[in-house]
């Protein structure tokens, strides 16, 4: 990791900048794609799963069979863990349906919101090199609880032509079923746009790769919503001297074995910690199986020693991470400091990898910085909120005027002719 000691304050800004990518050259490989879906439909989607998978797909549903194989291909021990994280996160995300908002502005006038369903949603899970079945549960349990009519889901194949049977396991076990081996932009253009074999979806959540969130942001501006935007994984862990060097430095390296252009910081106020978590992680790398893709990652990432926690959560603040760890003293103090972040883990012993996993808390953030305006995925990303409102003839009497002054301010005489038209029956009426 870079070691960078005590930075001015000016510098903060240039110090946080996440790695460039050349989104011209990104922009222009996906366009194509979504072109040819778009118009091709699946013979498109085959095409790309042969050249960027490695393999022929004739059919691209799972089966109902492929399902029930993946039954047999999981552990016992998997799927109890899968259950407690299963569980875990229903009553995390259960718990934010609250109630829907019901008020009388003024006599007469009642107003109310209720929260539907986005009834056509897609999930985007990524295979390659680590099969995330976990994000079936972050994705398709809030989207099940939100009430979706029809959720699709789509992950690439593997050499064989198959989907991880963790992935078709988890999705079987909280009920999905219409599961698809199609990855990469092309997944994102089928469920945006609809195929033969996939229909098309009003929202697409999930993490991706650079191609991915570029496709997912491509599709948006034809109407297309998406979670958020979103690139490789980053955590930033907020450390003083009374923090463990070996769970900062395996907190470090859990975010770093995601990918090669991960990124994770390490901010603190402690020179000796900073050098203690060094050794950590030349010490921990040489157990990891993924050990050159974490390699990679540490070596273009941070490691940041400020003078004392002020400037610790200012400088927090303005780099806004994807997971924020907080190893310091007076750690729940600090955490309410804190106003960007996507996910904030509090304490020693609150591991990054548990709200990855089984905490309850979803893992699917906003990166790159969006941690100032985008929240993670939640029970309101899979629905949305209409508004309602019942005026009685008191009330329009009671609102009639100030309506008709707005209006007329606005020079929209249509709008003040709407309210006068009634009032105007209701005085004959009582006359």
């Amino acid at each position: 990791m870079r070691f960078i000691k005590y930075p001015m304050p000016e510098e903060y800004g240039s110090l946080l900048e996440r790695p460039l990518f050349t989104l011209n050259e990104i922009e222009d490989r996906v366009r194509p794609i979504l072109q040819a879906v778009k118009r091709n439909g699946d013979d498109a989607l085959r095409q790309y799963t042969q050249k960027f998978d490695g393999v022929e797909t004739e059919t691209l549903q799972v089966s109902e069979k492929e399902i029930a194989m993946s039954d047999m291909q999981v552990s016992d021990e998997l799927k109890d863990a899968i259950d407690i994280a299963r569980e875990n996160i229903e009553k995390f995300h259960l718990a934010q349906r609250g109630e829907n908002l019901k008020v009388e502005t003024t006599p007469g006038v009642m107003c109310w919101q209720k929260a539907m369903p986005i009834e056509k949603v897609g999930l985007y899970i990524p295979g390659g090199t680590a099969p995330l079945f976990s994000s079936v549960l972050m994705l398709g349990i809030p989207a099940i609880i939100a009430g979706c009519r029809e959720i699709v889901l789509c992950s690439p194949p593997d050499s064989q032509g198959q989907i991880h049977p963790a992935i078709l396991y988890t999705a079987s076990r909280i009920g999905l079923t219409k599961i698809y081996k199609v990855g990469g932009a092309q997944a994102i253009a089928a469920m945006a746009y609809g195929t033969e074999s996939i229909p098309n979806v009003y929202k697409i959540a999930g993490p991706g790769n650079q191609y991915v969130t570029m496709a997912k942001q491509m599709v948006m501006s034809e109407g297309i919503s998406i979670d958020m935007p979103a690139g490789p994984s980053e955590v930033a862990v907020m450390a003083d001297s009374s923090a463990d060097p070996a769970f900062v430095a395996a907190d470090l390296l859990s975010q770093a074995e995601h990918g090669k252009d991960s990124q994770v910081m390490l901010i603190s106020s402690s020179e000796e910690l900073c050098n203690n978590v060094q050794e950590e992680l030349k010490i921990q790398l040489q157990a990891l199986p993924r050990s050159e893709i974490a390699e990679q990652a540490i070596a273009n990432s941070k490691m940041i020693l400020i003078n004392n926690v002020d400037e610790m959560i200012r400088i927090t603040n303005i780099y806004a991470p994807e997971h924020l760890i907080i190893s310091t003293e007076n750690a729940d103090w600090v955490a309410e400091q804190i106003q960007n972040a996507g996910s904030v883990f509090i304490g020693h012993y609150t591991p990054e990898s548990a709200g990855d996993y089984a905490s309850g808390t979803n893992h699917t953030l906003p990166t790159n910085g969006y941690a100032r305006s985008f929240s993670g995925v939640n029970l309101d990303t899979f629905r949305k909120k209409i508004t309602y409102q019942k005026i009685s003839s008191q009330g329009l009497t009671h609102l009639g005027l100030v309506i008709q002054t707005m209006a007329g301010a606005e020079q929209l005489q249509a709008h003040s002719r709407a309210v006068s038209i009634r009032l105007d029956k209701l005085n004959n009426k009582n006359n």
